[in-house]
């Protein structure tokens, strides 16, 4: 008999598109049985990222936005829940874009909509993964170290860093359970800057940044936020790390606006590589090397920086056999499954809950 197949969606904080896979899981492990990505249009990507702060008829925009975002997530699964595999398929889990995140004041908002993505896929859907942790009083992020887990657990230490906008680890340590949290910003920062300026979604390879030298004084600035030195678990997102935040900052440290725009570029990246670097160095005697997904993994710009603050070996999952942008849909595809199994993937060690909790809500065909 074939196991059941799971479908994981994610559409992350770049917003550049959506990443789906189709996976199974077993006593082996996860097994990937093919990946399809569609990118975002931009005229949605423009809403969804005007929905990120306050603004006129925002309750309308944001569900009219939700139903257009589920429209492409159902594109993006149409290859499968319309093809030869469509009965094996038992779930979708679905993450929805993050326009609020606010576990201190009691919760979080992602831009779904879940009971429309299980009428046109036809297919059961797992969604709101964040809401039952913040009910139990933790961060409801990260999400993901309960699957670096069950991907990459290894009898020497692992530090696994996902890069995507935001930065987050997860901590393998001997003979400790997984724990993990938010570092910063990644690429989220990054993007910002490279749209506002070059005019492009990103900076390849990082080659923009690497045009010029960062600037220490505003570097400073940047480290200096306090959300950097709070212990953790914790969370965040662009409701702290945003365009206003950098300028008030450059109006801090350069009120002439002397500062050519690759030299923020460059101290940008510094940012992202350092404050990671901070977060992993107490760790550093129990951790033999560093292993990196999500977008960043493919800036070599961003991973030398990185591997000049730390001292252990740092690779990409690709080395491992797990394609780096693919791992943030796999764990979506493992949330919708430990739900359906009543697995308690929301973990108090990485997201300060009183209790672990079974994550998700189910939305029937």
């Amino acid at each position: 008999m074939k196991a059941p197949l799971f479908i994981g969606l994610m559409s992350g904080t770049s917003m550049d598109g959506v990443d789906a896979v189709l996976a199974s899981f077993g006593p082996q492990g996860a097994q990937i049985h093919q990946t399809h990505s569609l990118p975002m249009p931009a005229a949605l990507r423009d809403e969804l990222l005007a929905l990120q702060h306050p603004g006129h008829d925002e309750l309308a925009r944001a569900s009219i936005a939700a139903q257009q975002l589920t429209e492409l997530y159902a594109q993006t699964c149409t290859p499968w829940t319309q093809g030869p595999e469509k009965d094996l398929i038992r779930a979708i889990g679905v993450h929805g874009q993050t326009i609020r995140h606010a576990p201190d004041q009691g919760y979080t908002l992602q831009l779904n909509a879940p009971a429309l993505l299980a009428e046109r896929c036809g297919v059961d859907v797992i969604a709101d993964f964040r809401s039952r942790d913040i009910a139990a009083g933790g961060q409801g992020a990260p999400l993901v170290p309960i699957v670096h887990e069950a991907l990459f657990r290894h009898e020497h230490g692992r530090v696994i860093l996902n890069l995507g906008g935001i930065a987050n680890i997860s901590l393998l340590l001997p003979g400790r359970d997984v724990f993990g949290f938010d570092t910063g910003p990644a690429n989220m920062l990054l993007d910002a800057w490279m749209n506002k300026h070059q005019g492009q979604s990103y900076d390849k390879g990082g080659q923009w940044a690497d045009s010029a030298a960062s600037d220490p004084a505003l570097l400073a600035s940047l480290l200096s936020e306090p959300w950097f030195a709070l212990p953790a678990p914790k969370s965040t997102g662009r409701d702290l790390f945003n365009l206003g935040w950098l300028q008030e900052h450059l109006d801090r440290v350069d009120p002439k606006g002397e500062l050519q725009p690759a030299t923020v570029q460059s101290t940008l990246m510094d940012l992202t590589a350092h404050s990671v670097a901070q977060a992993i160095r107490p760790y550093e005697d129990h951790i033999q090397e560093v292993i990196v997904c999500g977008g960043g993994a493919a800036n070599p710009a961003m991973l030398k920086r990185l591997g000049d603050l730390v001292t252990m070996p740092i690779r990409s999952s690709a080395e491992l056999g797990m394609d780096p942008q693919s791992i943030e849909a796999l764990a979506f595809a493992w949330l919708a499954y430990a739900h359906i199994e009543r697995i308690p993937a929301g973990l108090p060690a990485v997201t300060g809950a009183r209790r672990a909790t079974v994550l998700g809500a189910c939305y029937p065909a």
